[in-house]
């Protein structure tokens, strides 16, 4: 299976529109982050785990022809801004199935209507078929089993996702240790660390490290990056052997 960092930032990305911080100004690609987001292939499967505003940048970088399907997290306009770019893969491929948890799919039936119209529906707009994530309830994608993972993003519910031996989680503050069992036995995880400082709905540096050290997956890698955080190279110095930074057009192998 190969997971390809399509983006590896925070909703404002990095650089930030107007910003002058040093992280910003950095002519280090690495310091240069999409909206997160991956791109999971295996045998003739190809999925992707949400579909944020930058999308198309995404799927023209990472030379993506097709996608089965996309996974998505939560209702955050950094993860589903982008949904009216998916029309190419519409015209190619038909409808693009979603799965998502029922207030998601609500939540952008709500923002993207046009998509969901029944009647004078724009013949160009986007087509999709929506499938609902529950809890407990593991589904199957090609031939692989997807584990959902419930997790809180502050007072938000949140989905992230096993695959095998690899688990995405994105936007984590709190973790039942319910939760905690499903994610035993890892030969990679992704979890989101958005700077040193404490922040009110995602794990900051620490709490990411401690998250790791109590999963004890044999790799970790670190996304939703904040420029808060720092130099790509002089962060990356600080973690642990086992901990990297993830960061935009990386390819991991598992």
């Amino acid at each position: 299976m190969k997971v390809y960092f399509l983006g590896t930032g925070t909703s404002q990305g990095i650089p930030i529109i107007g910003s002058d911080h040093p992280v910003c100004l950095s002519t280090d690609e690495k310091d240069k982050r999409l909206r997160v987001s991956i791109w999971i292939q295996w045998g003739e499967h190809s999925y992707v785990i949400d579909c944020g505003p930058d999308f198309r940048q995404q799927m023209l970088r990472a030379n993506c022809k097709k996608v089965d399907g996309i996974l998505f997290t939560h209702e955050h306009a950094d993860h589903t801004a982008g949904i009216d770019d998916i029309r190419p893969f519409n015209f190619r491929q038909g409808e693009m199935p979603f799965y998502a948890h029922p207030r998601v799919i609500e939540n952008i039936k709500k923002r993207f209507d046009y998509v969901f119209l029944t009647e004078n529906k724009y013949p160009g707009a986007p087509s999709v078929k929506t499938y609902s994530v529950t809890n407990n309830y593991p589904f199957v994608l090609g031939n692989k089993t997807i584990i959902p993972i419930d997790v809180m993003h502050g007072n938000l519910q949140v989905f992230g996702y096993r695959i095998d031996d690899f688990a995405y989680l994105t936007d984590v503050k709190t973790i039942d240790e319910k939760e905690i069992a499903k994610l035993q036995n890892l030969k990679v995880l992704v979890v989101n660390a958005l700077r040193e400082e404490p922040h009110f709905s995602h794990f900051n540096l620490q709490e990411a490290l401690d998250f790791i050290a109590l999963v004890k997956p044999e790799k970790a890698y670190l996304t939703h990056i904040s420029h808060i955080m720092g130099f790509h190279e002089e962060v990356q110095k600080k973690l642990p052997d086992n901990v990297f930074l993830a960061y935009d057009n990386l390819e991991i192998t598992i």
